[in-house]
């Protein structure tokens, strides 16, 4: 006789970033940032990280402003977010509720575990929305979730997922993206045109003291290739800030060799960001491309964010749906 004993619902959280839903919140966002030892470490040690972050957070909140009133006055982080959630949560079944964390914003993580303990969540799976691992990032929003939890719903049974780099689903969907973007040139042309995957930067002592991200970074790079085919490939990273050695190479530098060698056609892709917000919609799409065609680069395009593409969705479903019943 089948068993058909409800099962108690289990809470879907994804863990992400988080942006600025007004220009207003755009000074305090960047102070919340800059405050996390974990993701920035401000000189002079821990006693002057809130001061120093309250000074750098109001200077530069001047330039980033503008460029948030350049896609809409806020970011689309959030809502791209809920909107997997509640995909990947579908997929699962009726016993998933969808749940979403922001490590620099609204909704945090207190409130969500508040709201998560008054819907009866007892148990939950906890998925980084950053595929690859760095303790910058899912580090910090994962100490973050398990700081709250402690303090909020200390029965709350639950388990991470904290990097899926070479998940092969996400694999797939990024490949799907990047055949997706080679259909934006001429057909005449698509043979010529260079893939840039542009990954988010780390200060390199991050590397250098043995976070496995770039590792991660390479192992999809080199996984969407192999689902792609035979074609030329750079890597660079994005988004680097400050007086502090970084990455390399910039993504920036990629772009000028390019235009060295006369390249005509790049096709970025966005690989650290499994949804659009500003790296993508602004310093891709408007601060890359303008630089690109200065250089001579003619052609420029980026492909499609994975967003809630459906394979994308289904990719992560499965990926939680195969920790889950390992758990169970």
């Amino acid at each position: 006789m089948k068993d058909e004993t409800p099962r108690s619902p289990i809470g879907l959280v994804l863990l992400n970033m988080g942006g600025p839903d007004s220009l207003e919140a755009v000074e305090p966002f960047l102070y919340n940032l800059f405050c996390d030892r974990d993701l920035i470490q401000l000189p002079l040690g821990g006693l002057l990280q809130k001061p120093l972050a309250r000074l750098i957070s109001r200077k530069r909140a001047r330039s980033v402003v503008e460029n948030y009133r350049a896609i809409g006055g806020k970011s689309p982080l959030l809502a791209w977010t809920r909107t997997q959630a509640e995909g990947i949560a579908a997929a699962l079944g009726e016993e998933v509720r969808p749940y979403v964390i922001m490590r620099y914003w609204s909704p945090r993580a207190e409130e969500v575990l508040e709201q998560m303990k008054a819907d009866g969540i007892t148990q939950a799976m906890v998925v980084s929305m950053y595929p690859h691992y760095t303790g910058a990032t899912t580090g910090s929003s994962v100490k973050d979730f398990k700081r709250n939890a402690a303090r909020v719903s200390p029965e709350l049974r639950y388990r991470v997922i904290e990097q899926w780099y070479d998940w092969p689903g996400y694999l797939d969907a990024l490949a799907a993206r990047v055949r997706e973007g080679l259909e934006k040139f001429p057909e005449e042309l698509r043979s010529r045109v260079q893939i840039v995957f542009s990954a988010h930067a780390l200060p390199q002592k991050f590397i250098d003291r043995g976070d496995p991200y770039l590792e991660h970074v390479l192992d999809t790079t080199r996984g969407v290739m192999k689902r792609v085919g035979n074609r030329s490939w750079r890597l660079g990273f994005q988004s680097r800030s400050g007086p502090v050695k970084w990455m390399e190479p910039d993504t920036v530098d990629v772009l000028d060799q390019l235009a060295e060698e006369g390249r005509p056609a790049v096709l970025m892709v966005p690989i650290s960001f499994v949804s659009d917000h500003i790296e993508t919609l602004h310093e891709i799409d408007i601060e890359y491309r303008e630089h690109a065609r200065n250089k001579g680069i003619e052609y420029f395009e980026r492909t499609p964010s994975l967003n809630d593409h459906p394979d994308f969705i289904e990719a992560m479903a499965d990926l939680v749906r195969k920790d889950l019943e390992q758990w169970r």
